[in-house]
């Protein structure tokens, strides 16, 4: 990247961080508004998203979707309504925290004219690594005792038993490109959302080479990002 590129690249990943200050998405007390993390998410691909059409379908692609409401999960981190849409704000958030100090860190590297990267691209990985998890889930009911001892039927997410599923990040790479299809040519951005699950998500074939992904430093700005949302913040 020349250095007029690496200007713009951190003028625009500060330019959605005044999003997320205007709008604060995700109050310290823990307690979020729905509607708040829409707008700002929304306020965010208005900003970055070149392609305006493509800004449009992935906005359609959302609304088509159960994105806003889903969980991110049965068990673990946003294990409730609306807890992807959640989830997906604080990983976007983490990506614009650590990407100055990982992408500095990486331009003194040997590696250093290897990638060429956009805020935008850092955004779309970021906002599309779970795409996979919309329309994952049902709820269903099991049998709990309430505070008087009795009982009560009690709603739970599960996994839907009729999903098709191509893996974890590929299903998200395959679900972005639907709205997004010129991202077809950005390939280490589909990278970084593929392998955004480190090793936990890989075959044995494709574990081998793995470490070759690593190369990448938008794989290891997506998974610090994923990481540290869900294990620091819980969300």
């Amino acid at each position: 990247m020349t250095q007029e590129q690496k200007e713009i690249f951190f003028k625009e990943i500060d330019g959605l961080k005044d999003i997320i200050n205007q709008y604060s998405p995700i109050p310290k007390s823990g307690t979020f508004n729905p509607d708040v993390l829409k707008t700002t998410i929304l306020s965010m691909i208005d900003f970055i998203v070149k392609d305006k059409s493509e800004a449009d379908a992935l906005v359609q692609w959302t609304e088509n979707t159960d994105f806003w409401t889903a969980p991110a999960s049965t068990r673990f981190h946003g294990n409730f309504k609306c807890g992807l849409s959640l989830h997906t704000m604080k990983v976007i958030h983490q990506t614009l925290i650590f990407a100055r100090p990982v992408f500095e860190n990486y331009f003194e590297s040997q590696e250093n004219d290897t990638f060429d990267f956009t805020a935008e691209d850092l955004f779309v990985a970021a906002f599309s690594h779970d795409f996979c998890k919309t329309n994952f889930y049902g709820i269903e009911y099991r049998n709990t005792k309430d505070i008087s001892g009795n009982w009560v039927k009690t709603p739970c997410y599960k996994t839907k038993s009729d999903n098709r599923n191509l893996g974890h990040g590929n299903e998200s790479v395959l679900m972005l490109l639907e709205s997004m299809p010129s991202f077809i040519n950005r390939r280490p951005v589909l990278e970084a959302i593929s392998r955004h699950m480190g090793f936990s998500d890989l075959s044995e074939s494709e574990s081998y080479n793995y470490s070759n992904f690593l190369q990448n430093p938008l794989v290891v700005l997506l998974q610090l990002a994923d990481e540290t949302a869900a294990q620091w913040f819980g969300c």
